[in-house]
């Protein structure tokens, strides 16, 4: 199995999940069947269908997430060195060449990646184009309207 780059903040998030999960979510799923067996006949008990659904969605992303830690290649953008180039993990400063507008993004693995935190996934068009670029160049990005040019402004590991 190949190894899944992610960045160490994202790490910390899933491994946060998974003690949730195993702690709080699947201790309360099996007290909420507990319950529903406890009402009588389980043939026509919705609340035990809807307890064992649950409890075969927590035990699932359990066991993605397990699965996710083993194979993850954790990487803090803090100790990258990369020379001022994008990597995985830096946070890069954009200026939209045609309109002026200036965006930032982080680009993470892509279990991490949201666009709302201004987190893209290595696999992503803007993220293809970013790395390996340095401060000054200038990104083509083939965008549904077009392509769209970026300056890379800056380049941070953090």
């Amino acid at each position: 199995m190949s190894s899944i780059p992610i960045t160490k903040y994202g790490a910390e998030l899933l491994r946060e999940e998974l003690h949730q999960l195993k702690t709080k979510e699947r201790r309360a799923v099996i007290d909420a069947i507990a319950e529903a067996r406890s009402h009588g006949d389980l043939s026509e008990n919705a609340e035990y269908d809807a307890a064992k659904e649950r409890q075969s969605f927590i035990e699932g992303r359990i066991a993605e997430l397990e699965g996710l830690l083993s194979s993850a290649q954790i990487i803090d953008p803090k100790l990258v060195e990369a020379d001022g180039r994008v990597v995985f993990g830096s946070t890069v400063d954009l200026e939209d060449l045609d309109s002026g507008q200036k965006v930032t993004y982080q680009i993470v693995g892509v279990d991490e990646a949201d666009l709302k935190l201004s987190k893209v996934s290595f696999t992503s068009p803007i993220a293809r184009a970013m790395i390996g670029k340095s401060a000054g160049d200038v990104i083509g990005v083939q965008a549904p309207s077009g392509l769209r040019e970026y300056e890379v402004l800056d380049v941070k590991y953090i």
